[in-house]
C-alpha cells in the first residue's frame, strides 16, 4: 500500500506539485476550504432539523449536495455564452461541469411529510440550495487577509 503511495508523490514531485497538508485536529489552518465545510454542516443542520431519513435517502441528498458544492464556479463567470465556462470543482471530479435536470420547485409547500421520497429530497435540496446559495454569494468579495505568502 505504502509503495504505491510513494509512487504517486514521486509523480506529482516530478511534474512540480507541491503537497500541503495540515495538522489534524486544526481547522484553522485550512481557512477557505475549512470555512466551506463549516458553512456546509451549519446549513444542513438548518434545513434537516428533525427530518428522518433511511441510509439510502440520507446517502442521495448528501450526493446532490455534494454536487451543488462542487458546481459553484471557483473562477469569474464569462460575460458571454461564447466565452469558456467558469471553472468548477466538478471539472476536477470528471473533467467538465456537472448538470442536472431541473426539478419542479416545491419549496412552498407546507406539509413535507405528505411528499413522495423522492419529492421530499428535492424539497430538502431545494431548501438548502436557498440558504447556502445566498450565504455562498457573501463569501465572493476579496479576502485581503493571509493572500500574501510570506517567505523567510
Amino acid at each position: 500500500m505504502f509503495k504505491s503511495t510513494d509512487i504517486i508523490f514521486n509523480e506529482c514531485a516530478s511534474r512540480g506539485i507541491i503537497w500541503k497538508t495540515i495538522p489534524p485536529r486544526s481547522p484553522h489552518f485550512g481557512g477557505h476550504w475549512e470555512a466551506a465545510v463549516k458553512s456546509t454542516k451549519f446549513h444542513l443542520k438548518s434545513i434537516l432539523q428533525d427530518a428522518k431519513f433511511n441510509f439510502f435517502e440520507f446517502n442521495t441528498l448528501l450526493i446532490q449536495i455534494e454536487a451543488v458544492l462542487n458546481s459553484r464556479p471557483i473562477t469569474p463567470v464569462p460575460e458571454s455564452p461564447n466565452d469558456e465556462p467558469a471553472l468548477t470543482p466538478g471539472h476536477f471530479v470528471n473533467g467538465s461541469a456537472l448538470k442536472t435536470i431541473p426539478d419542479p420547485d416545491i419549496r412552498g409547500v407546507n406539509n413535507v411529510s405528505h411528499l413522495r421520497r423522492y419529492q421530499r429530497l428535492q424539497y430538502y435540496l431545494q431548501q438548502f440550495w436557498d440558504r447556502w446559495s445566498k450565504d455562498y454569494l457573501n463569501t465572493l468579495q476579496n479576502r485581503t487577509k493571509w493572500t500574501n505568502v510570506i517567505s523567510g
